[in-house]
């Protein structure tokens, strides 16, 4: 679950900002950065570790922590589902015309064991 983190940073300039964005976004698991210049905030959504976050930010600038807590999941909205259903049918049907189209193409699995194949490698 994506966590949203919200720093304030003494940042000065865009020098300063482009440093500590570029070192946060280095963390695995951040899915988006924002940094709001009037009010000094960065605010991270993402997996990261809030203690990894600011350990990355305390090299360039001084650091506070606001608030950590979960990201709000946009809602889906019923025409959302709709689109996504008329998306998904046109699939469906290339699929069922491929597949008649290339009926011999029809996937079959083997299996084998180590007594069938005599070039196998098992220890005992």
């Amino acid at each position: 679950m994506a966590m949203k983190v919200v720093l304030k940073l003494h940042v000065h300039d865009e020098k300063e900002k482009k440093k500590a964005m570029k070192s946060v976004s280095s963390l695995s698991g951040i899915l988006s950065l924002a940094m709001d210049m009037k009010e000094k905030k960065l605010t991270v959504v993402g997996d990261a570790d809030p203690i990894k976050i600011v350990g990355k930010l305390k090299k360039y600038c001084h650091v506070e922590l606001l608030t950590v807590g979960p990201s709000k999941e946009p809602e889906k909205k019923e025409g959302v589902k709709k689109e996504e259903n008329k998306n998904n049918e046109p699939i469906e049907e290339h699929m069922k015309l491929y597949n008649n189209h290339f009926p011999h193409y029809t996937q079959y699995y083997r299996v084998y064991s180590a007594e069938e194949n005599p070039n196998s490698c098992v220890i005992c």
